[in-house]
């Protein structure tokens, strides 16, 4: 286990393999440990990092207001006190967010960005999507860490097959600080960047699944403002398609990752 400290911060990553460097951004009341599927099949190719974002798991989770761009600039400080230089990132839900969120603060630092099941806003656009974050960060408050796990469990896996990860969700949920929890949903609840895309010239890659609370079409949208943007559908997921898709999610990763890798080894000044 490693630890290095941020703005006063004990903040927790996990380093596997060799290769090009890899920075894996969990979401919402995960963990490194929401990646299990992915480490297999990465570790033989990059250089993993997986880091727990203050308010998680293994990292310190003061009490503070926290925000989107302080959580980037954890993951920024990580590249440098390991001194990786531009690294692949990729970013699940407020993964996805944070990776945005480093891409338009500190674009150097990247060499290619994945986002999935993410975007670079959550602000409300229409009455509906008022009444949905009013009733997430309502029942947030009003329920148990214990109760939200088995409700969201439901909601990712809901097939009889998927008992297994309905339970890992369940257990792991019931692990999150309440207190550090709220602050993070707060921290997300009327971010956005996405005025500032074009700031991310690095090759990127959406992921999203075809029942993700979001429609495919609003990933869509905002990949036409990228730059270098593509977008991969995987079918029959919902929202952690790293987990319940993992072989097409892996094999789609990798074929993105090794293609980045060929073009920069043609041309080193390319992101």
């Amino acid at each position: 286990m490693s630890y290095f400290e941020h703005q006063g911060c004990q903040l927790y990553y996990e380093d596997h393999g060799q290769g090009a460097p890899l920075v894996l951004v969990h979401g919402l009341g995960s963990s490194t440990r929401d990646w299990e599927y992915q480490l297999p099949a990465l570790v033989g190719h990059y250089r993993v990092l997986a880091m727990d974002m203050r308010g998680h798991g293994r990292s310190g989770k003061p009490r503070e207001r926290y925000s989107v761009a302080g959580f980037a600039a954890d993951v920024a400080a990580l590249i440098e006190h390991l001194g990786l230089g531009p690294v692949h990132l990729v970013g699940i839900s407020m993964g996805g967010m944070i990776g945005f969120q480093l891409g338009v603060d500190r674009p150097e630092l990247l060499k290619s960005l994945t986002i999935v099941n993410s975007g670079p806003e959550l602000k409300p656009r229409s009455p509906s999507d008022f009444v949905n974050l009013a009733k997430r960060w309502l029942f947030s408050r009003l329920f148990s860490m214990e109760t939200i796990g088995k409700g969201l469990g439901r909601l990712l896996f809901p097939k009889p097959e998927q008992a297994e990860l309905r339970e890992k969700v369940e257990q792991r949920w019931m692990l999150n600080d309440k207190r550090a929890y709220l602050a993070s949903l707060d921290a997300l609840i009327g971010w956005g960047v996405r005025e500032r895309l074009a700031a991310i010239a690095c090759p990127t890659l959406v992921v999203t699944a075809d029942r993700d609370y979001t429609p495919v079409s609003v990933k869509e949208s905002y990949v036409r403002e990228l730059p270098d943007a593509r977008l991969v559908v995987i079918e029959d997921s919902r929202h952690g398609t790293p987990l319940d898709q993992p072989e097409r999610f892996n094999a789609t990763l990798l074929d993105f990752l090794d293609e980045v890798e060929r073009q920069h080894s043609k041309d080193p000044e390319k992101c």
